[in-house]
């Protein structure tokens, strides 16, 4: 079982990480040329590239300026300690037990624009660069270009290595769309989060992003690995809804 999930644009890399354990780049000579590129671009571009402040602009600039070939616990951190958006407060790393950290860095991954595949314990430098972000550069069109088939070819590799064949999809639409999927020769669930408002189910992007965390904890805490003992995921007042969901596309509400 391999599940994938979005990165965040929030980060922290102050927080402690619970393992002394750590990993390396997949791709590091990849993520050295993107961060070439990106070095060229000047405080404005990057302003208008990312559709950031100018705050940020600067902030990212001085990120890829400083940005080291060498990842060290000096000037990086395992990126599961690292992101902090809505996703990573649902799952909520810090208070797993080590042994599940240590677990998911064989069964999760995460999807990055400028990392491409990172597992949970690899060192990251700061950094923002979003998948959809419109970056042409070299003969790349865009991110999406430059990585599908990096990323296709990893995804394949891990899954194969984890042992089974199902992949719960957990990223964002943006992120998953750096997948060649149908060229993935596995099982694909994708689970859906909807909260009931007024008499119907919505999908409301926040509490989506937080209950994709949830699951991918629910997961690795009981270590899932069929379609259906996702059935059981109850946290935070989500249940299961058996008459809208579908194969591949189970269904919890609230």
């Amino acid at each position: 079982m391999l599940i994938l999930l979005a990165p965040s644009k929030t980060l922290d890399f102050k927080s402690a990480s619970i393992t002394p354990l750590n990993s390396q780049l997949l791709f590091p000579k990849e993520v050295a040329e993107l961060v070439r590129y990106l070095r060229e671009q000047s405080t404005s571009q990057l302003e208008e590239l990312m559709k950031i402040n100018r705050k940020l602009a600067w902030l990212n600039q001085e990120r890829f300026a400083l940005w080291k070939p060498e990842f060290t616990t000096a000037n990086s951190h395992p990126a599961i300690f690292s992101f902090k958006g809505e996703v990573y407060h649902g799952l909520d790393v810090t208070s797993m037990q080590v042994d599940e950290v240590e677990y998911s860095q064989k069964h999760l991954r995460i999807l990055s624009g400028l990392y491409g595949v990172l597992r949970p314990l690899d060192l990251i430098q700061p950094y923002r660069l979003e998948m959809g972000t419109s970056f042409h550069f070299g003969k790349y069109a865009d991110l999406y270009h430059y990585w599908k088939q990096k990323i296709t070819r990893q995804i394949t590799a891990d899954l194969k290595e984890s042992g089974s064949n199902l992949l719960i999809n957990l990223a964002s639409l943006e992120y998953s769309s750096s997948i060649d999927l149908k060229k993935m020769k596995a099982k694909i669930v994708t689970p859906q989060f909807l909260e009931n408002k007024n008499d119907s189910y919505k999908m409301i992007t926040v509490y989506t992003k937080k209950a994709r965390g949830m699951m991918t904890r629910y997961i690795l805490e009981y270590r899932i690995n069929c379609e259906e003992d996702l059935q059981g995921f109850s946290s935070d007042g989500y249940c299961f809804n058996g008459h809208l969901s579908r194969p591949g596309s189970p269904v919890f509400t609230r």
